[in-house]
């Protein structure tokens, strides 16, 4: 891997790697670019992390379907043509990773029928959830109802969970979370609405701007997952 490959040259005060347009990052990311590999997984950590853990309910897990994702997907970039975002593509890819560690977590269903099951009792869910304790330090309170919405959202049965961490919570348009589960817009929506409703019970109104926060995946835990792909990338 070239370590220290500069961009392609652009006007001054554009060198940034926010500023790269991804098509650049992706055509230097296809030599094994480092910069460009981390600038990458860099946007598009959250939303495969987010779309694993709506699948597996575990963090631990959903950080390795990640790694595994990036590996599988800079490896074959020669086959990404550009027909979604990369971000969606690799997404993709962690959701195919995620279902197939299912299939081997739980030997006494296949994912078929879980599938199947959950579309069938769409209305079955874990315990009720109860609201945090109110506390005065704000740090505190945000992380208390960030939990609480994580809680909250683990609750919803997976086709419900899913489709709303994609669409609701990642902010992908519906189009392209259709696209990705293989189902119709209609049926998007659909789910979402009942997700919605679900939520609506356990989340007060003021509660909304934390989703942003929820299942955050940055600062050291980005970079570190950065370091692992790059190192996976080596020859």
């Amino acid at each position: 891997m070239t370590p220290h490959r500069a961009y392609p040259a652009r006007r001054p005060g554009d060198d940034r790697p926010e500023d790269v347009p991804e098509d650049v990052l992706i055509a230097l990311a296809r030599n094994r670019d480092e910069a460009a590999v981390r600038e990458l997984v860099r946007r598009c950590n959250r939303q495969l992390f987010r779309a694993a853990r709506a699948i597996l309910h575990d963090d631990a897990e959903a950080e390795d379907v990640v790694q595994a994702a990036y590996v599988t997907g800079f490896t074959r970039l020669d086959e990404f043509r550009g027909e979604s975002g990369l971000a969606t593509w690799l997404t993709r890819i962690a959701m195919n990773e995620a279902y197939a560690r299912l299939r081997r977590r739980a030997r006494i269903v296949n994912i078929a029928e879980y599938r199947s099951e959950a579309a069938t009792h769409p209305d079955r869910t874990a315990d009720t959830m109860t609201s945090p304790p109110e506390t005065p330090e704000f740090e505190t309170g945000r992380n208390e109802v960030r939990r609480f919405l994580e809680r909250a959202i683990d609750a919803l049965p997976e086709p419900l969970r899913l489709t709303y961490m994609l669409r609701d919570v990642q902010d992908m348009p519906t189009r392209e979370v259709a696209e990705l589960l293989g189902i119709n817009p209609i049926t998007v929506k659909t789910r979402l609405l009942r997700a919605r409703r679900r939520l609506r019970r356990e989340v007060r109104q003021n509660l909304a701007p934390e989703f942003s926060a929820i299942f955050p995946f940055d600062g050291a835990r980005c970079a570190g997952m950065a370091d692992r792909v790059i190192r996976a990338l080596r020859p």
